[in-house]
Order: C-alpha cells, then sequence, then structure tokens
C-alpha cells in the first residue's frame, strides 16, 4: 500500500487521533496497514497487534460475503462511501454488532485505488434494544391475536380503535365491522344509562351487556383503564372484558335460591376492612343499602343486643381457623325478634393470618316458633324422659300414686293399676312420705333417706332415689319419683372387691416372679457382657456367646412386657412428670436402635416444628416405651428404603400442648383384614407356626394403653403408598425453660475415679457388677447385707452404693434409714437401690425410703454407665468456684 503522506497537525491527522471511532487503513487486497487509537477499546486489538490482519479475520464467517459485495459495490460505485451492519470478532473470541463505513483512497492524477479507509461503530447496545422490542412487539401481538377475552380500545369521542380478533367469536362481528363506530351501539339501553349516570374511574371493573351480531346481549365483565395526557387530559379507554353469562346465571340463579330458602350471605375482606352483602341479605334485616351503619365491618349491629356478648366469641372461634354454626336473635326496627342461623367460616393466607370472612344468615323464624310450642308442650315430661330406665312414680301434692311405668312394676310386685291412687308411704314409709311433701330442691337428705322400696312380697329392695318436683306453668302441682334398684350393683361391688383381692394376689405372685427370673437372668447377661467385652474370644465362641446374651435379652423383654401389661390393666401405672426435652427422647431412641437400622442399610429421617419447646412436662419414659416400640417395629419390617419420624403441633389447652408423632416406614406394609387387631393383646401379623419375628404380640397393645394414660390416642393411617404409618398424639405441661450455660461448669469440672460400695448377696450379680465398674474405671468394694454396709461406712468413704433391695440380716430399705439417720449429709452417698422386681410402686417405695435412684435386674453395663454419669452431672452443679461444696 503506497505510504500515506500526510502532515502530523493537519485536520486529517486529528480526527484520525482523536475519533471516538475505530478506523483502520486497509490495503487493497484486505490487509489492516494501520490503526487509530480507539481500535484497541472496540476491537481489542492494539495497534502493533492489528497490524497485518486480515477484514477476513475480524468478520464474523456469516457476515463475508456481505464485506465482499460491499468492497465491489464501493469499487464499481461513484459514492464517496458505503455502509452496512455486521457482526465483528473481538481479540477476547466475543461478537459485537458495528456499523461498518467503508471509503476508497484513489490516486490524484489517475484514479487508482491506493487503499480502503474502514470506520467501525460498535452498535450492540442498540441492535439489542432493537431485538427486544421486536420480541415486545411481536409478542403483544400474539396476546392480542389469541386472547379469549375482547380487548377494546375507544377514544375520547367513544369511537372504536381497535377491537381483538376475538369479538368474531364472543360477539359475531369481524374487527373492521365495529372500528370507527361508535362503542354506545353495543350495549344495552339499561346498562347504557347507567354507564352515562356514572362515568368510569381508573382501573375500575364493570360488569355490562353488549349485544351479539344475532340480536342477544351477553353479559360482560370489563376492567377499564383509562389513557391520560400530561394535562390530565382523556384521550383513551382500554377494556379488557371477559363473558361471564353463564355464571350471571348462576348468580342470579343462587339469588333466588336465597330468596326461597330465605338465606343471605356476606364476605367479610379482613384486609382492606370492606365487606359485601348478597341482596337477600338486605332483604332478610329490612336494611337499606345507602342506610348502613358507619361502620358496616362490625358484624355485631345485626344481632340483638343481648346476644352481642355471645356473638363476638362466636367471631373469635370463627377467627381460630372453625367453622361454626349458631342461632342469634335479631331486633328488627319494629321491636319484633327475628331468629337466624348464622354460619361463619374465614380462609386464612400461607402465614396463618386471616383475609377473609364468609358467612350466611338464614332467617329461621317460622322454625323457631314451632320449636318453642314443642318445647314448652314436652316441658313437663323433661324429667320423665331423663330418667326412663328406672322406676318413675308420679305422684299428686298429697303423695298420691298418679301413674307408673314398668320398671315401677318390676321394682314393687304391683301392677300399675294396683298402685294408681295409693299413698306413696305404703311402699316408702309415713314418715318418708312426709320427708317428701316438704321436699325442696336445695335439700337432698330425702333422696338420701328414701333408700328401700318395700315389695309386695314383704322384702325391701335398696334403691338410689332421685325426686323431681313436676311444674307447669310455674306452678309446683306433684313429684316424680325415680328409684334405681341397686341389687345388681351390690352384686358388682362384691365382684369387684373380690376381682381387687384377686389382683393383689396376682401382683404378688408377679413380684415373686420377677424377682426370682431377674436374679439369675442378670447373671447371665451380666457375665456373657463382660464376656463379649473383656475376653479374647475366637469367632465361633464369640458366636455362642452373643446367641446366649441376645436370647437373655429377649427372655427380659418378654418379662418386661408381660409385666408392663399386667400393670396397665390391673389399673396400677402411674405416670411420673417430670421436665424433659423431647428431643433427647426421641435421641435415645434411636441410639438403641440406629444400629440395626444402618445392619439394614435404612434411612432414618427425623423432622420435627421449629418452634417445639425444650422443656415439656411428662413421663420420658412412657413416652420412649412408645417410640421404641413403633420405630422398632417399623425397622423390624422394613427391609429397603426407610423410616421417618415426624412430630407436629396438634394444639394448645389450657398451657398444655398436644404433639403428634408420626412413623412411617417403606416396609411390607399390612393387610386391610389385620387392621381391626392390630393393637389387641399378644396379636402378630404372623402366624404362630409362620412369622418371621420374634416377639410377645403386647408392644402394640401396651403402646395404646400408655397413649391412653397420658390423654392421647393411636392409629394406623391409610396413605395408599407403601409401608405403614403410625400415629400418636400425647399431651404435655408447657414450661418456661431458660437455656443454662453449663460451658463453665463443665470446664471446671474434673474427671475422677469414683469409689463404689456393692451391696449384694448373690455371688454371681456382685461378679457383675464388680466387674462392670471397674472396667469403666472406678474402684469397687462388696459387702454382702445391710450390718456390713454400715460397718464399711464406718471406716471408709464411698461416693456410691448399689443397695440390693433384698439383702439377709438388714434389707436395702433399712440399710438406708439408718445410713440417713447416723451419717451426716455431707458424708452420705448417693444410693442407687438395686432390685429384680419390676412391678409398680417399687421405683415409689425406694424414693420414699430416701433412697436416690433405682434400677432393675438383669443389670446391663449402658444402665450402670447412665446411672453414674447422671450422678456425676448432679455433682458438677453442685460445684462452687470449681471446687466441690
Amino acid at each position: 500500500m503506497p505510504k500515506v503522506d500526510f502532515d502530523r497537525d493537519s485536520v486529517y491527522q486529528q480526527v484520525y487521533t482523536f475519533a471516538p471511532n475505530a478506523i483502520a487503513l486497509v490495503s487493497m487486497d484486505g490487509t489492516i496497514r494501520r490503526v487509530n487509537p480507539s481500535f484497541y477499546p472496540t476491537l481489542g486489538y492494539k495497534e502493533q497487534e492489528a497490524i497485518g490482519l486480515t477484514l477476513k479475520e475480524i468478520t464474523h464467517p456469516d457476515d463475508l460475503n456481505k464485506v465482499n459485495a460491499l468492497i465491489q459495490e464501493v469499487l464499481n460505485g461513484n459514492s464517496l462511501f458505503y455502509e452496512l451492519e455486521k457482526r465483528c470478532i473481538q481479540k477476547n473470541g466475543n461478537l459485537i454488532w458495528a456499523s461498518v463505513r467503508l471509503s476508497l483512497v484513489r490516486d490524484d492524477k489517475q484514479g487508482t485505488p491506493l487503499y480502503f479507509i474502514v470506520h467501525i461503530i460498535d452498535i450492540s447496545d442498540k441492535i439489542a434494544t432493537e431485538q427486544k422490542l421486536l420480541k415486545i412487539e411481536e409478542l403483544y401481538e400474539l396476546i392480542s391475536e389469541n386472547a379469549q377475552d375482547i380487548i377494546t380500545l375507544v377514544n375520547s369521542d367513544g369511537n372504536i380503535e381497535y377491537l381483538s380478533p376475538s369479538v368474531r367469536d364472543l360477539l359475531g362481528y369481524d374487527p373492521e365491522e365495529l372500528i370507527g363506530k361508535d362503542s354506545s351501539q353495543l350495549n344495552h339501553p339499561e346498562d347504557l344509562e347507567k354507564i352515562r349516570s356514572e362515568p368510569f374511574s381508573d382501573n375500575e371493573v364493570v360488569t355490562y351487556r353488549s349485544r351479539h351480531k344475532n340480536g342477544t346481549y351477553i353479559w360482560f365483565e370489563t376492567a377499564i383503564k383509562l389513557i391520560r395526557d400530561d394535562q390530565g387530559r382523556l384521550l383513551k379507554v382500554l377494556g379488557i372484558g371477559r363473558d361471564i353469562t353463564e355464571r350471571k346465571k348462576y348468580q342470579d340463579n343462587l339469588a333466588e335460591a336465597q330468596h326461597i330458602a330465605m338465606l343471605g350471605s356476606w364476605e367479610l375482606d379482613i384486609i382492606d376492612d370492606k365487606i359485601t352483602f348478597s341482596e337477600e341479605f338486605y332483604q332478610i334485616f329490612n336494611l337499606f343499602k345507602n342506610n348502613l351503619p358507619s361502620n358496616p365491618t362490625d358484624l355485631s349491629f345485626m344481632i340483638h343486643p343481648e346476644d352481642q356478648q355471645r356473638f363476638h366469641e362466636f367471631i373469635d372461634q370463627a377467627m381460630q381457623g372453625t367453622t361454626i354454626s349458631s342461632e342469634f336473635r335479631n331486633l328488627q326496627l319494629d321491636g319484633t325478634i327475628k331468629y337466624m342461623q348464622i354460619r361463619v367460616s374465614v380462609t386464612f393466607d400461607e402465614n396463618g393470618n386471616p383475609v377473609k370472612m364468609n358467612g350466611t344468615t338464614q332467617d329461621i323464624t317460622e322454625r323457631k316458633k314451632v320449636e318453642l310450642k314443642l318445647q314448652e308442650s314436652v316441658e313437663r315430661y323433661t324429667s320423665l324422659k331423663k330418667y326412663n330406665h328406672d322406676a318413675i312414680i308420679s305422684l299428686d301434692v298429697k303423695g298420691r300414686i298418679i301413674n307408673t311405668n314398668e320398671m315401677a312394676e318390676r321394682l314393687t310386685g304391683y301392677k300399675v293399676i294396683e298402685m294408681r291412687g295409693e299413698l306413696i308411704s305404703k311402699f316408702i314409709g309415713e314418715r318418708n312420705l312426709r320427708r317428701l311433701l316438704s321436699y325442696s330442691i336445695e335439700d337432698v337428705t330425702t333422696e338420701r333417706k328414701i333408700n328401700k322400696i318395700r315389695h309386695k312380697d314383704g322384702h325391701h329392695v335398696e334403691v338410689l332415689t332421685t325426686i323431681a318436683p313436676i311444674i307447669i306453668n310455674k306452678e309446683n302441682v306433684g313429684y316424680y319419683v325415680i328409684a334405681k334398684d341397686m341389687t345388681e350393683q351390690k352384686q358388682l361391688l362384691i365382684a369387684k372387691e373380690t376381682a381387687e383381692n384377686t389382683n393383689k394376689a396376682k401382683s404378688e405372685f408377679l413380684a415373686m416372679m420377677s424377682h426370682e427370673i431377674r436374679t439369675p437372668m442378670n447373671g447371665v447377661i451380666g457375665m456373657t457382657d463382660l464376656l463379649l467385652t473383656t475376653t479374647d474370644l475366637d469367632d465361633e465362641q464369640k458366636e455362642y456367646v452373643e446367641i446366649i446374651h441376645k436370647s437373655g435379652n429377649t427372655l427380659i423383654k418378654i418379662i418386661n412386657d408381660i409385666l408392663d401389661f399386667s400393670k396397665i390393666e390391673a389399673g396400677k401405672t402411674e405416670l411420673q412428670d417430670q421436665p424433659f426435652d423431647i428431643r433427647d427422647c426421641i435421641d435415645d431412641t434411636l441410639a438403641v436402635l440406629m444400629p440395626k437400622a444402618h445392619e439394614k442399610k435404612l434411612d432414618i429421617q427425623v423432622s420435627m416444628i421449629t418452634e417445639l419447646p425444650y422443656k415439656l412436662i411428662g413421663d420420658y419414659d412412657r413416652v420412649k416405651q412408645v417410640l421404641m416400640n413403633l420405630i422398632s417395629n417399623a425397622i423390624k419390617f422394613t427391609y429397603s428404603g426407610g423410616v421417618s419420624i415426624k412430630v407436629e403441633n396438634n394444639g394448645r389447652e389450657n398451657q398444655k400442648l398436644r404433639l403428634k408423632f408420626s412413623i412411617k416406614d417403606t416396609g411390607i406394609g399390612i393387610p386391610k383384614e389385620k387392621l381391626n387387631h392390630l393393637f389387641d393383646p399378644f396379636y402378630q401379623l404372623d402366624s404362630f407356626m409362620t412369622r418371621q419375628s420374634e416377639g410377645t404380640g403386647l408392644g402394640l397393645a401396651i403402646s395404646k394403653k400408655i397413649v391412653g394414660l397420658m390423654g392421647g390416642d393411636i392409629w394406623i393411617e391409610q396413605t395408599g403408598e407403601p409401608g405403614a404409618t403410625f400415629v400418636f398424639t400425647v399431651w404435655f405441661k408447657e414450661e418456661v425453660s431458660y437455656q443454662e450455660d453449663s460451658s463453665l461448669q463443665e470446664i471446671l469440672f474434673i474427671q475422677k475415679p469414683l469409689k463404689v460400695l456393692i451391696a449384694e448377696d448373690n455371688p454371681i450379680n456382685q461378679l457383675v457388677l464388680k466387674k462392670m465398674i471397674e472396667k469403666m474405671g472406678h474402684f469397687t468394694s462388696i459387702v454382702e447385707n445391710g450390718n456390713q454396709v454400715i460397718q464399711a461406712l464406718a471406716y471408709e468413704t464411698y461416693d456410691i452404693i448399689f443397695m440390693d433391695i433384698q439383702m439377709p440380716v438388714l434389707n436395702g430399705f433399712e440399710t438406708t434409714k439408718q445410713i440417713k439417720e447416723t451419717i451426716p449429709p455431707d458424708k452420705v452417698p448417693y444410693i442407687i437401690a438395686v432390685t429384680a422386681n419390676a412391678l409398680k410402686g417399687d421405683r415409689e417405695k425406694c424414693l420414699e425410703a430416701r433412697m436416690d435412684d433405682y434400677i432393675s435386674k438383669p443389670i446391663k453395663s449402658e444402665v450402670i454407665f447412665d446411672r453414674i454419669e447422671k450422678f456425676q452431672k448432679t455433682q458438677r452443679r453442685e460445684i462452687n468456684g470449681g471446687v466441690y461444696k
């Protein structure tokens, strides 16, 4: 390319250097020979990088033909420059849209082409805006062309400027037939008069009729938007109308039905504090639309003054989410009273806030009048109907029998006809007759005195008597004597005492059997536990020991289930109220069951309400027992998938919280024919001969009893999904608790070995306890009876005593009593009762004897560990400045 010869201070040089747009000098073969400084911010190439590039290299391949055509046009044309829009490739590979202006420089003498001057302007933003507007335009056209509603644009003169194609389907016209016409030609005359008298307001929704091409009228609901200029002058009216003809027919039919049923409806918008009434509502209450109270949202204006307090309570109850119905009186303007049946329901948003209240009001005045008359006619028979299962004798004010019933015949041995006209003293005695005639409702001694009725054969029947005055027109005209035969109740009382004696004998037998079975089982389970944890066994020996250990645990579980069920059946189970965290209860349950779940590769999920209190008051052990039964069953009968535990708020009442627990598994499920027997005692899904799982079949029966004791219920939900879902509810007392910061106490507490005294007369149990405790790093001493305990404490100080209850010479209760009476309180060890019994009252007896804790045999390592840790936590709370008190 010939060298460009121009002076650096020339105008051309100034334009070239300081131009805001990229400029390149390109040789005739398309190679860039020179670029100005703006080339770099536009395409990313510095001058030395750009020199040697070709136009082809910075042009999108799809635009090369346009560039070549432009060059050819420049070479052939007479214009000074030519321009096109194309995509350019920046140095980093990105694409930009650019306006490219191409001009040709020729030799002044011969006109020979010398080089091209190329101006490149980045127009990417402009192109993007144009494309966006094009898409919006296309979208508006698509909506307008396919909208089911009619879109109308009317100018300030009322002439139609635009109609969407949907007008063909809805009104039968082509848009072209109506554009330019007066829009009022389509309105129903009645609606047109209303429109002219009440001009549209902005963003209003109006209902009116439009004429179809066939002459009929269609009801439309149209949203109006007024378009104004900067000075507020109306330019156009945009309307979007929807066919509501069918809805209008339904509304008219509903209004007619409400009129027939004398049923009015209303809707309260709680957010906007607005209320709307149906036409029939105004008719029922004889109200005019323009004569409502100043605050129509106060619905109590409809209610009789004496009923308004109850109405406010009624509305408050509805605001809790309950659909309710009740009767109220309405005081009409003329002083008459109407009776109304009002039904209310409230709609809530996703956050639980009330947003809308819907109600119906039905005039039941005529029905109520009939009910009141009926009530008056049967009022004299109310007492008789109430006590119709017993002997009923009606008397006049002198005590003569007017009438009796069949039960009175059985009680006295006389026929009704024989008793009529007789004085009641024939059956209850003269003294009781005098008491009866002076009877007053406040004095119940007369009823108590009439406790026998003489039978026809001479014997007396023991009865429970009730006396009711007969009131007619506010006057006492006689009495009803209602006598219940207590013969059967006496027999039942005797049977009850016999059963209680039998239960007492059974409880004593169970206590004895519990002790006799648990004592040797303590040795079996304890020694196998020690074998597994302290002895180096080969695989075969370990398998045998694990079988013994598992069998022992299974036997103990069976014994526990039977004892638990027996206690509950006998009504001897008492709940223990104590504060605890339900999260801990679930964690402790899962800690026992997770190994089995992991073994089966099951997924265990737990979800709880976020507002669950940290402290609830209830029976921790019983709740855990129910959870253990249900979750272990779910794991047992699930072979793939998992188990989910969900805890939900099921209501609050009187400072009590009801929790709902759901245990859902993906297991084998439960056949429908088995559902009715699930909670029966000793019932199992598998038959005795073919069942695959072990157990007594008491788990669900016990769970049902426990849940019932805690005021809840338990059931299985039918979800239509694989597996089974068990649900139970339990009531807890709520306790306001504070999260104590025990971190400092934990830091200051120094763990140290404890000195433990084992008071046990059975050698095997001595060895079991000794090995378990010493394995935990503590020191032990052993004594065999209570006297030896007292002697040991005289020479040594101990932290804990594991005290067997049934020791020779001096038992555990008597030993504890002597310790508490003779040793200073700060020297008394922590006493844990050890008993082979597991019946009602054992734990209470130990605590009443001033023992500190209680465990039952057979003893397991984890139980011993738990009690020792509990003792240590107690000591931590007693630390004062890092030193034991």
